[in-house]
């Protein structure tokens, strides 16, 4: 059983994960740290608007911010990640179990009806 902050987590990530600009910022810092104007250069939107998206990827635990002076660089927090990993398991684990008694009921009543 995952906990309430787990969940907070995890709602934050899907929802992290749900837009696809949020997706290639990730893909980029999947590369190597970066600046914010560096991750924002190829987006046709506004450096406010992809601190927004920056700030909910953070929200997630998905990205890291460190300042140095002025300059802000940002690395990919994997780790998150492994816990939506991790529910997703635990969701097919479930599904699965469910789906094979399912399967085994039907069976069964096909059985009986020969």
């Amino acid at each position: 059983m995952i906990g309430h902050d787990d969940e907070r987590l995890l709602d934050d990530t899907l929802t992290a994960l749900a837009d696809p600009t949020r997706r290639a910022i990730l893909r980029r810092l999947a590369q190597g740290e970066a600046r914010v104007t560096e991750l924002a250069a190829p987006f046709a939107i506004s450096l406010n608007s992809v601190s927004k998206h920056i700030k909910l990827l953070e929200r997630a635990r998905l990205v890291e911010r460190k300042r140095m002076g002025r300059e802000h660089l940002l690395q990919f927090r994997p780790e998150s990640l492994r816990k939506v990993q991790e529910w997703i398991s635990q969701q097919e684990t479930f599904w699965r179990a469910g789906l094979e008694a399912i399967d085994q009921m039907l069976t069964d009543e096909s059985k009986e009806k020969r």
